[in-house]
């Protein structure tokens, strides 16, 4: 199982924190996780339920991982292994996921599939999401699997939708012309654009696209 301890800083201020795998007694912080990190206009029924957890702790528990701060849990991060075609990428959230049950789990999957990442709003300044990503990243090198993978919201999205395409959007944010809250997240933790899909996520502030990015094991062939 998964124990890393280390510190993160609060301005000058060492914080200590532990990630770990969560566990059935954390369920309920895990649900408040989510009620805080993804407010309305993200559709409530997307939050976690305690059967959604429950199989997130038996069928993959590698992939499991919740931080904390002086005791406190502040941010989880959840996978699940998948065999990924990179020749037919195309997929809906809930289909790759199970709609979070990650019921079709595959024990020799090649690739770990992000399900979701999230830290409480109040935590934030701490870069608690950065570690929780890399901590994912030793799962995969750890596993020996090919690359992590996941759907990266694009929330900023909805603000740009009348002028320009989704991938001219992904492609400005690149750039560093636009910022996005979830994409540029993601490219300051590795995480490399694979392609936009469409219809990824009921989400409103993403006008239902999602981006693919990846990080590729280093040490995999």
């Amino acid at each position: 199982m998964y124990r890393k301890e280390f510190f993160v800083f609060d301005g000058e201020k060492p914080v200590p924190v532990v990630i770990r795998n969560y566990q059935e007694k954390d369920f309920q912080d895990l649900i408040r996780i989510q009620q805080e990190s993804f407010p309305p206009p993200f559709p409530a029924e997307l939050w976690w339920n305690e059967d959604q957890l429950k199989n997130h702790v038996t069928l993959f528990p590698e992939g499991a991982l919740c931080i904390e701060v002086n005791g406190d849990i502040a941010g989880s991060m959840t996978g699940l292994l998948v065999d990924y075609d990179p020749d037919h990428p195309e997929h809906t959230w809930e289909e790759i996921t199970d709609n979070g049950y990650i019921r079709n789990h595959e024990a020799n999957g090649d690739t770990l599939y992000v399900v979701d990442i999230g830290v409480r709003p109040s935590y934030r300044k701490l870069g608690l999401g950065k570690w929780l990503m890399f901590s994912m990243y030793d799962v995969v090198v750890n596993l020996r699997l090919k690359r992590l993978l996941g759907g990266g919201r694009m929330p900023g999205y909805h603000r740009h939708a009348d002028s320009m395409s989704p991938e001219q959007y992904i492609d400005t944010v690149i750039k560093g012309e636009l910022r996005d809250p979830v994409i540029t997240f993601l490219l300051h933790c590795g995480r490399t654009p694979v392609r936009v899909v469409a219809d990824y996520l009921e989400d409103e502030e993403s006008c239902n696209y999602g981006t693919l990015m990846e990080w590729k094991n280093p040490f995999s062939n």
